[in-house]
């Protein structure tokens, strides 16, 4: 086994991550895992690694509820901007979960180690945001629980846990690109109402998505490559067949861009509706 961790394998580490109840335990597990693997001292994977989670472990709060059940506040109130930060630190955290799982259920493709280095790096970038959200709460006399929050990104990578190609396009392409659609308006609010604190951290979490983005599509051409397909006609494809609901304008064309998303994977996209 690996000095202060129980386990000796990249997958291992990972399912523990996903498995942990104790948001702090799944943090700290998630950034040790990914330091080892960096300095590979972590094998891939063993025959003796546990099994995936079909769910990742969660504390007793919050109450998940369909989103359709999930108020819409004003952030002209502190309740509301409060509102806000839970439902961005419940996403947080179902991204540390979906990057590991990722890296844990896939762990057998054929694919090289730099994907996994990857997704470990967006693991624990998405660990620190979550962790910079939870303190902002707390900052502001809330704590991540004291809401509902709704469990539609897990249900996603149900759906896709038998293709990885699906998966990246769900995930990274459709749940992550949406993160670079909205958050700049939503971190402009937070300074138009005075909330600076709150403010920077959506920044961060901004410039970090690109490149998780990036990661998703990188790796989705790449499988595309190998398959000999348009990674524009598979994505539209796989979406159709995996996804539930349309696409949302407005889009953040420039940034999705930037991360090698371009307007020919999504446009057509926008009305589809599979509800």
């Amino acid at each position: 086994m690996t000095r202060d961790l129980p386990f000796d394998t990249l997958r291992a580490g990972a399912i523990a991550a996903i498995s942990a109840a104790d948001l702090d335990e799944k943090v700290r597990l998630t950034q040790a895992t990914a330091k080892a693997w960096s300095a590979r001292t972590l094998s891939l994977r063993s025959p003796l690694d546990p099994p995936s989670p079909t769910r990742p472990g969660r504390p007793d709060k919050p109450l998940l509820v369909p989103p359709n059940q999930m108020k819409k506040r004003s952030l002209h109130t502190k309740h509301g901007r409060v509102a806000l930060l839970h439902a961005i630190c419940h996403i947080e955290l179902n991204a540390v979960d979906l990057a590991l799982d990722i890296v844990a259920r896939f762990a057998d493709q054929p694919v090289p180690r730099s994907f996994f280095d990857g997704w470990m790096l967006v693991a624990s970038e998405e660990a620190k945001h979550f962790g910079m959200v939870r303190q902002r709460l707390r900052d502001l006399d809330a704590d991540y629980g004291d809401l509902p929050a709704h469990d539609g990104l897990w249900e996603a990578a149900h759906h896709t846990r038998n293709d990885l190609t699906a998966r990246l396009a769900v995930v990274p392409l459709i749940l992550e690109a949406r993160g670079l659609d909205v958050t700049p308006s939503m971190r402009d609010k937070l300074i138009e109402l005075g909330d600076i604190e709150s403010a920077e951290i959506f920044s961060v979490i901004y410039e970090d998505e690109k490149g998780h983005v990036a990661v998703g599509a990188k790796w989705f051409r790449f499988l595309c490559a190998r398959e000999k397909r348009d990674p524009a006609a598979a994505f539209k494809e796989l979406v159709r067949t995996n996804f539930r609901g349309g696409l949302k304008p407005p889009f953040n064309d420039i940034a999705r861009a930037e991360a090698g998303l371009t307007p020919s994977f999504y446009r057509s996209l926008s009305s589809i509706s599979n509800a």
